[in-house]
């Protein structure tokens, strides 16, 4: 039995079953559209939300009919009519392989070279937020999956230690495999002729982004994941760890990628659950209604997405969907600001969940995302309850149920566990 890589696998599976159309956009209109994002990036700077929401509406306007259009098809997977969802009898075992499949491809150890490691602690996060919540089956492997957690979790502390600066890093290496690395050396190929490198690189790992706003992603996660640790173990060095990489949160500049905003609104929302410290609450919700709101389409064909084609693409659809549910979760039921925060979520899920009537064409994002609306006080889910939530996770669920029983389960260890889990605790709430 195997389990695909701890990342955001969306689509999995080479072979399609449909294909949507991509935004195509000609070299002129790209650069009059980077022109706007420079300008959009100086009134996020100065918190500007008139120019935000102006700026926002002239690239809308220069998208034309591509706006929402992502920037890759969308591909789907179809679904068995024969596949049934969990049985009560499978879940008890459904996290048995974890453990296995973790210590066979464990690469982290404190005291690693991190610029020769091709892993980033996005992957960490999956493992502990995976285990964490699988630990509460309260099977044979309970103990197991906890240490793994706590070792995960060390590991990540240590990274936080070598970097200085609160961040939750990401490793130096150069030349790496894997976009997320692609996406690196072209910044560091920028910052060394800038003559800047020096400022970027501390320990073997990746400490300032200059606003580029990626480390928000590792950070994000991994707080999260250290957070979530806390709350099982209630060892306080977790949650001091996961309190400084909310502080260093709380410090970066909103950016013009959206869903890197998400991360830190994602984060700061989990930090206020934990400390009731109101500066992470604020926060949460400046990122969301300055940094990740304006960039959804309010009407049009495709309302309820977000305009631009990387944003339009579904793992980071819901990746902000998940940031945004976690802030609606922890905000009074009075704030003002909520019925903002549940629209956007609404008009979220009603542009994207309808598609898992095709098929399955994003799976780990989109079952983290619905298991936090799914978990979200009453106040809010009433808001909610027309976004065919339930269809879409039933689908990915029996998607999920049905590969997990030919031995080839398609979800990382974090929204497998969370999923799980989940199950689990619904079982007993309705035997």
């Amino acid at each position: 039995m195997r389990f695909l890589p701890f990342v955001f696998t969306g689509i999995l599976g080479a072979s399609s079953l449909l294909a949507q159309e991509v935004a195509d956009i000609d070299r002129t209109t790209q650069g009059e559209l980077n022109s706007i994002k420079a300008l959009l990036s100086e009134s996020m700077k100065n918190e500007n939300a008139t120019e935000i929401h102006q700026h926002f509406q002239s690239a809308v306007a220069l998208l034309g009919d591509q706006a929402g259009l992502p920037e890759a098809p969308d591909q789907y997977r179809s679904v068995l009519e024969s596949a049934h969802p969990f049985k009560n009898s499978e879940l008890a075992k459904s996290c048995d392989p974890l453990v296995p499949f973790i210590e066979r491809r464990k690469w982290w150890r404190v005291g690693l070279d991190p610029t020769k490691t091709n892993h980033s602690l996005r992957e960490i996060a999956s493992v502990v937020e995976g285990c964490v919540a699988a630990q509460r089956l309260n099977n044979s492997t309970s103990e197991k999956l906890l240490a793994i957690a706590k070792d995960a979790g060390d590991f990540l502390i240590w990274a936080q230690q070598q970097a200085e600066t609160g961040v939750l890093p990401f490793p130096a290496m150069r030349k790496g495999e894997g976009r997320p690395f692609e996406v690196a050396e072209s910044f560091f190929r920028r910052a060394e002729q800038n003559g800047t490198l020096d400022q970027v690189i501390r320990n073997g790992w990746t400490i300032e982004d200059f606003d580029d706003g990626g480390l928000q992603f590792d950070n994000g996660l991994a707080g999260v994941a250290l957070v979530h640790l806390y709350e099982v173990t209630k060892e306080e060095h977790y949650k001091q760890a996961a309190i400084k990489s909310a502080d260093w949160a709380l410090s970066r500049r909103m950016v013009t990628n959206w869903n890197y905003n998400s991360f830190s609104v994602f984060l700061l929302a989990e930090a206020f659950r934990i400390t009731g410290e109101q500066k992470y609450l604020e926060s949460a919700k400046k990122k969301a209604l300055l940094g990740v709101l304006p960039g959804q389409l309010l009407e049009g064909p495709r309302v309820g997405r977000w305009a631009d084609p990387h944003n339009a693409r579904p793992p980071y659809h819901y990746i902000m969907i998940r940031g945004l549910a976690a802030l609606a979760a922890v905000m009074p039921i009075d704030d003002s600001d909520l019925p903002r925060i549940t629209e956007c979520i609404r008009m979220a899920l009603l542009a994207r969940n309808r598609d898992f009537q095709k098929g399955i064409f994003n799976a780990d994002s989109a079952v983290e995302a619905l298991l936090l609306v799914k978990s979200l006080p009453v106040h809010v889910q009433d808001k909610l309850a027309d976004c065919q939530t339930d269809e879409a996770m039933l689908t990915l669920e029996r998607y999920a149920a049905d590969q997990f029983r030919r031995g080839k389960p398609v979800l990382g260890p974090g929204a497998w566990g969370q999923l799980v889990a989940f199950k689990k605790l619904e079982a007993t709430r309705n035997p």
